[in-house]
């Protein structure tokens, strides 16, 4: 199965080329044994089985650029919630650092 990234507005066309929705990861795929060559689109550069690539920059209503001010993008998959020390001096540079600190403070006085 390989996992799709399709804007609301081509659901339909996704799904009459064959694409299949996964209620279980809330995302289209391509189903097993089907060729992924139409859906190349969605599939995005890195993906293979089971992946979805590398994450959409557009909100899939009504796809529009929904980056934030302190975006920035990294050169290796890491989870972006959690400190990595090849991404700290991007991260640091960039002021996502201060600004993810500032919320993990805000939250831990709820």
């Amino acid at each position: 199965m390989i996992l799709l990234k399709v804007p609301y507005a081509e659901k339909d066309e996704a799904k009459s080329l064959g694409a299949r929705w996964n209620p279980a990861r809330k995302c289209w795929c391509v189903p097993d044994g089907q060729d992924s060559a139409p859906f190349a689109r969605w599939i995005g550069p890195g993906a293979g089985p089971g992946t979805t690539g590398s994450p959409s920059s557009r909100d899939a209503h009504g796809a529009k650029p929904v980056i934030g001010s302190a975006y920035v993008e990294l050169p290796h998959a890491c989870n972006p919630f959690e400190e990595c020390a090849e991404c700290r001096p991007a991260l640091l540079a960039s002021g996502w650092l201060e600004a993810h600190q500032a919320v993990r403070r805000l939250l831990a006085g709820l």
